[in-house]
C-alpha cells in the first residue's frame, strides 16, 4: 500500500506528490519544518509543537498556511489514512512559488507538505544499549533557534558521525557543545542534569522543555549552562533527546566511555517518566 502524503490541501499517493521547482523551499531553503511524535495513533507534545511552529514562522515573517486546528486535523487525517500507530509526522511550510529573487515576494501563498513515518519510539532497543557520539565542528548559521529547512551543515555532521561508526554527532563551537546534530545534548554530574541555555545558538527543543519540567516536578537538580567536550567525557552520564528518539543514553564520546559505559540511572529514569507522560497524553 502506497503511503499517503499531504500537499497543499490534497492527500495523494507519495509517488504522485510534487511541488514546483520554483518553490522557495527548493531554491533557497526558505521555510521551516516540524517533527511530531505519534504514540498509539495520537499526536503528542502537540501544544509545545504548535508554539514552536508559530515562533519559527514568525521569525521568518511567514504566515500560518491554515489555522492551528486545521493544521492538527491535517496531521490526524494523515495518521488515519496511513494507519500509523507509532512514529512521527513531518510537516514543512515554505514561502511558496515565485521567480528566483532573494527578497521575500509579496502575497505568495505558502506551500504546506506533510508525511508520516513508522518508528519505534517507546521500545527503541538503543535505550537499553545506549549510543555512541562523536564531536564535530559546528559550522551552521547564527539563527539555530529557528527550525529552518536549511540542514546541509547537519547532514555533513551526521555523515561524519556515521562514517566513524557513531549514532549521533555533538556539534562544538569555541570549545563548548552546542547540541546534537538532530537532538539536544545533556550531561549529568553528581545527580545534576546539565544542558545548554536557550539562545540563538541552539534549537529550543520540545523534549528539552518537557524534561526540564519533569526534572522540576521530580526534584531533580538542573543547571542550564555551557559545558565542554572534556567535561562531557568526565560526566557521570550523558544523553540526547529528540522527537524520534525521546531520550537515549550516550555511553561513549569520541571513543571515550562515559563512566562505566552503560546507560545511566538518571537518564533511564527520565526516559521512563517522559514515556509515561506521552502515553498518558495518548490516552493509555
Amino acid at each position: 500500500m502506497s503511503r499517503i502524503v499531504y500537499v497543499n490541501g490534497d492527500y495523494v499517493a507519495e509517488a504522485d506528490a510534487t511541488v514546483s521547482i520554483f518553490d522557495r523551499g527548493f531554491i533557497f531553503g526558505d521555510g521551516i519544518y516540524e517533527v511530531v511524535p505519534v504514540i498509539e495513533g495520537k499526536i503528542v507534545d502537540r501544544q509545545y509543537f504548535l508554539e514552536r511552529l508559530g515562533r519559527s514562522l514568525a521569525e521568518l515573517s511567514l504566515g500560518w498556511p491554515c489555522s492551528e486546528q486545521d493544521y492538527l486535523a491535517m496531521m490526524e487525517e494523515l495518521i488515519a489514512r496511513n494507519k500509523l500507530v507509532e512514529g512521527m509526522v513531518y510537516s514543512q511550510v515554505t514561502r511558496g512559488v515565485a521567480d528566483r529573487d532573494f527578497p521575500y515576494p509579496a502575497n505568495t501563498p505558502t506551500t504546506l507538505v506533510a508525511f508520516t513515518s513508522a518508528l519505534l519510539l517507546i521500545d527503541n532497543p538503543l535505550a537499553e544499549t545506549g549510543i555512541s557520539v562523536v564531536t564535530t565542528e559546528d559550522i551552521r548559521w547564527k539563527r539555530r533557534d529557528i527550525k529552518s529547512i536549511n540542514l546541509l551543515a547537519q547532514c555533513m555532521a551526521k555523515q561524519d558521525a556515521v562514517s566513524q561508526g557513531a549514532n549521533e554527532g555533538w556539534m562544538v563551537e569555541a570549545g563548548y557543545v552546542t547540541e546534537g546534530v538532530s537532538s539536544t545534548a545533556y550531561i549529568v554530574k553528581e545527580g545534576k542534569l546539565i544542558t545548554r541555555p536557550l539562545s540563538n545558538s541552539i534549537l529550543p527543543g520540545i523534549r528539552r522543555r518537557t524534561l526540564l519540567e519533569i526534572a522540576e516536578q521530580e526534584h531533580i537538580a538542573t543547571e542550564e549552562r555551557l559545558f565542554t567536550v572534556d567535561e562531557a567525557i568526565q560526566a557521570d552520564e550523558a544523553f540526547i533527546s529528540s522527537a524520534t528518539t525521546l531520550v537515549l543514553p550516550v555511553v561513549s564520546i569520541d571513543g571515550n566511555k562515559i563512566a562505566d559505559g552503560v546507560p545511566g540511572k538518571l537518564t533511564l529514569r527520565l526516559r521512563e517518566l517522559y514515556k509515561s507522560r506521552l502515553l498518558k497524553e495518548a490516552g493509555k
